[in-house]
């Protein structure tokens, strides 16, 4: 496939979604996820009164689950796509602003106080952090102690993950090992990694 193709440049929304294209990949992303999202969300035991924080929030539609996961506590997104962030916000209209908080920011600079959270999910999100080691100090900051982040992906071998990073601008995909010595080095204990048919998916504590 060329470097510059149409599904290419389409392709470039799955890091930040923009306009037209971003809107449809973003329609695609609560769709297609939803799998990969019901078997991480199963990796965890969910207390109803946590509050939780999804990172690249995409389309919004984790966290309508996390809303059912937790009902007593509170939902906060963020997104550095602003596509994404209206997008979200409309599909969780019901519980905005009352159960659910989602904003526009950067995983390297989280706009939350130390030990906010219970837990953290990122799905189909860490390939594109950037520094990564930064993004992990910060989603560590924000988790209290003991608290749970879960990372969730579709692509978890860097080898059979060329095929996207090839054509997707600035994706990295990481191997189980990388992503826990990562986790590691960020301050996590007790990861594991768990595989689920092609997906990996990462459960580590504070």
């Amino acid at each position: 496939m060329k470097k510059n193709s149409f599904l290419n440049d389409i392709l470039q929304n799955t890091s930040c979604p923009q306009g037209f294209w971003g809107r449809m990949v973003l329609r695609g992303m609560n769709r297609f996820h939803a799998s990969l999202a019901r078997r991480g969300m199963r990796q965890v035991d969910w207390q109803p009164e946590w509050n939780v924080l999804d990172i690249g929030c995409g389309g919004g539609a984790d966290l309508k689950r996390l809303l059912k996961l937790c009902p007593q506590g509170r939902v906060y997104g963020i997104d550095l796509s602003e596509e994404s962030v209206a997008f979200a916000r409309r599909h969780n209209a019901g519980e905005l602003d009352r159960r659910c908080f989602i904003r526009q920011g950067d995983v390297c600079s989280l706009p939350y106080g130390d030990g906010a959270f219970d837990a953290v999910t990122a799905f189909e999100t860490v390939y594109f952090w950037r520094p990564v080691g930064k993004a992990l100090g910060e989603v560590f900051r924000v988790l209290r102690k003991g608290g749970c982040f879960l990372i969730g992906l579709e692509a978890g071998d860097p080898e059979l993950g060329r095929m996207w990073t090839e054509r997707i601008g600035g994706m990295t995909v990481y191997g189980a090992e990388e992503l826990k010595c990562l986790l590691s080095r960020a301050g996590f204990s007790d990861i594991r990694a768990i595989r689920a048919k092609e997906e990996l998916h990462i459960v580590a504590r504070k």
